[in-house]
Order: structure tokens, then C-alpha cells, then sequence
């Protein structure tokens, strides 16, 4: 069997394409695709598209010529009838296989999202999207429309949804470049190919600390021992990568020794929630997802968190406490960058999920094996040596932004 037009059959068939516009209302598609139906002419393609009530509807179908002149006529008739406009092009047969070939090319996803999307955004991925030799073929919103008036809701939403076709003239230097422009115009993008993972992901893998939380807990810890500065200048300087992680995570601890065990109770209890974290929750779990926070911090706030918000795992570590207070050392090997790569690999292992319908969320430099196992890796709000080595990042709004990168409407998610 062929997919190929004979030049046989075309010499008595006609390839029209139908473009209609207008008002929407129930009942348009059906009254002309029941004129279609009484000329049995096949359908080929068909797209509809409504903005602010306004139908886009496109149909290609393929009829005989000897039927062709009454098809017009009927839908003519029927769209002055409806209040619509419609249209007619004429296809060639090599026009119509030039298009069914160009449906074998790879298919991406680009998405871009922040608390606003604007021309210049749109204007400066449909740019790069031509430089790299590729098609735009759909655009979807995947937000509710946002207010006329921002100070509504400060914290509104924006995301756009590109479906593109081809192969990227240089890969590496595109995803380079969109992470460069959504820094200086503060938007976030994510490239993704399209294809059978990016719509079955299953597992999400979280950092903890500036993730999930708006904190470091160990410089909170720190804090209420009186060794604020000292922590948090080893701090910073591991999470950008200038320290072993192991190293600075036994020289922070050590500096705990003598904090009374209550402290973290009311640590935990005052967290600052990262905004949209029930949210994102919320839908992973209605959606089926697994979650799992895999964190350099410590299990007593990955439980806490656990229980709040329903997590499935959680490997963190465990500080040493003898009559009620903590000794400055930890119990058990540290969770490292390796480490939680190696985790994030047995999770999905156990629970029979490929590694590529993964997704791993973090900001510092310990979470990058971590982002560059799964099989999406976004640098949340991260740092900017992290920034720089990830292929999707989110830096301009909450937790929930993941939910877009994985594909959900608004619409399904309320």
C-alpha cells in the first residue's frame, strides 16, 4: 500500500482547502462537514482554533471534479447562512505529498512562560525558530487569559506553547541562546523534543533547600546557634562550586554542636513555602506522578514537607542528637550531587519508571548530576553556574511553572 497519489486517480479529483472565520457558535463544524459528507469527500486534514470567540477553522478535503462545483456552491450558501467567511485554495497533489513528507520530521516543543509574555517575547523565539531552518505549525496558550489590570493579581502567569517541526540547524548554540535571552528579558523557555516520554513523565525528583523552600536550613540552624555568617559564607561558596560538598557539609554541621533539638521543630513549622508548591502537588499527585525530595539538607524538613504536601520519598541527612542536642555530626553518608543522581536512578528503578520519563528540579551546583540524569532537568530559580550548564530553567515564577513544562492547560489543572 502507498501513500501516493496516482496521476490516474488525480486527473478526476480536486484537493481544496477550506478556510473559515467568523463569530463562533454551535453547530458550524457539523453543518459543514455534513455537505462534505452528502458529496462523500474525504477529509485529509482539519484544524480549529477559537480566540475570544472567534473561529479559525480549516478543512482540506479531497473530492471529484465532477463534484467540486456543488460542494462550492452548498458551503458557500451555508456559511452566508451562518454569518461566517470562507475560502477556497486549490492543492496540488505534489503540494499535499511535499506536506504528509514534512510530517516524518522531528517535532519540538518550546515553551515559554513568566508573568507576562510579550510581542517582543513572541517575536524573539519566532526569530531564533527561523534561523534554525524550522516550522512553526501550532501555538497554544496553556494560561487562563490574565487581567486587564496586573495589580490584580500580582502574581499572574503567562505560557505559550510552540509546536515546531525540523532539525535544529545547531542544537547547542539554540538552547544556548534561549537560555541567554530569558535571562536579559526575564522569561523562561524549555525546548524539548516531542515525542513519547515528554507525554508519559512519571517521576519528579526535588531539591529541597531555595527549591521547595525559600531557605537554607542549615543557615537558619545556624542562626539560632549564633554562627550565622560563618555558615552561610560556606555555603554559598559550595553551592556555587567552589567547595566539596562533603567537605562544607561536615565543616557547616560541626559548627551546630550545642543547638537544642526543639529549635528545629519551630524551624520547620515556620518554613517559607516556595509559592506554588500545593499547587504543582496537587496536580502531580491527581495526575499520578511520583515525587521525591532528594536534598543535601537534612530528613527532619524533608519530613515535615513529606507529610504536608504528601511527598513519596525523601533521602536527606541526618544530624546527630544526644540528649536533645545536636553534636555537630551526622549519622550515615552524606547526600551529595552523586548521590542523589545515584537515588533519582533507583526510585525509578523500583518503581519500573525509564529514566527518561523522569524530571529533576534544583538550583545549586550539587543538583547537577541530578538535572543531567533525568530526563528533564530545570534549574529552578538556580544559581548562575547551574543556569548556564541546564536546558530548561524557571527563574520568573513559582513551583507550579513545572506543570506547564510538562504540558497542562490551566484548564485541566483548576
Amino acid at each position: 500500500m502507498t501513500n501516493t497519489i496516482s496521476t490516474s486517480t488525480m486527473n478526476d479529483t480536486e484537493l481544496i482547502l477550506t478556510t473559515i472565520s467568523g463569530v463562533d457558535r454551535p453547530g458550524v463544524t457539523a453543518a459543514l462537514t455534513a455537505i462534505l459528507a452528502r458529496y462523500d469527500a474525504s477529509i485529509l486534514d482539519i484544524g480549529q482554533s477559537d480566540i475570544h470567540h472567534f473561529l479559525s477553522l480549516g478543512i482540506l478535503f479531497r473530492t471529484t471534479a465532477s463534484k467540486s462545483g456543488e460542494i462550492l456552491k452548498d458551503l458557500l450558501f451555508k456559511a452566508s447562512e451562518l454569518n461566517i467567511q470562507i475560502r477556497f485554495t486549490p492543492v496540488s497533489a505534489g503540494e499535499y505529498e511535499n506536506w504528509v513528507k514534512r510530517q516524518g520530521k522531528d517535532r519540538w516543543i518550546i515553551t515559554i512562560l513568566g508573568r507576562k509574555i510579550t510581542a517582543r517575547h513572541i517575536a524573539l523565539i519566532s526569530e531564533e525558530i527561523v534561523r534554525q531552518n524550522l516550522n512553526i505549525d501550532g501555538i497554544l496558550r496553556l494560561t487562563g487569559r490574565p487581567p486587564l489590570a496586573e495589580q490584580v493579581n500580582p502574581k499572574s502567569k503567562t505560557c505559550v506553547e510552540f509546536s515546531v517541526r525540523g532539525t535544529p540547524s545547531d542544537y547547542e548554540k539554540m538552547q544556548k541562546w534561549f537560555m541567554q535571552v530569558s535571562s536579559s528579558e526575564e522569561f523562561d523557555i524549555s525546548m524539548q523534543e516531542d515525542n513519547i516520554y515528554r507525554r508519559s513523565r512519571r517521576l519528579v525528583c526535588f531539591d529541597m533547600d531555595s527549591t521547595l523552600i525559600e531557605t537554607e536550613v542549615i543557615d537558619e540552624l545556624a542562626d539560632r546557634a549564633g554562627v550565622g555568617p560563618e555558615v552561610r559564607a560556606i555555603t554559598e561558596s559550595a553551592m556555587r562550586g567552589e567547595i566539596d560538598f562533603i567537605e562544607s557539609f561536615r565543616r557547616r554541621v560541626a559548627l551546630l554542636k550545642g543547638l537544642d533539638e526543639s529549635v528545629m521543630q519551630d524551624i520547620a513549622e515556620h518554613l517559607p513555602i516556595t509559592e506554588g508548591l500545593e499547587r504543582m502537588m496537587t496536580v502531580l499527585h491527581r495526575a499520578g506522578f511520583k515525587t521525591a525530595i532528594l536534598s543535601g539538607g537534612f530528613t527532619y524538613f524533608g519530613n515535615y514537607l513529606k507529610k504536608k504536601y504528601g511527598f513519596d520519598y525523601v533521602y536527606a541527612n541526618e544530624l546527630e542528637i544526644k540528649d536533645g542536642k545536636l553534636t555537630g555530626r551526622y549519622l550515615g553518608d552524606v547526600v551529595d550531587g552523586k548521590r542523589k543522581a545515584e537515588l533519582l536512578r533507583l526510585i525509578a528503578q523500583f518503581e519500573k519508571i525509564d529514566i527518561a520519563q523522569t524530571i529533576a528540579v534544583g538550583d545549586g551546583a550539587n543538583d547537577l548530576p541530578m538535572l543531567a540524569t533525568a530526563g528533564l532537568g530545570i534549574a529552578f530559580h538556580a544559581k548562575p553556574k547551574v543556569k548556564q550548564t541546564a536546558e530548561q530553567s524557571i527563574s520568573t515564577i513559582g513551583l507550579d511553572g513545572i506543570l506547564y513544562f510538562i504540558g497542562f492547560k490551566d484548564s485541566y489543572m483548576e
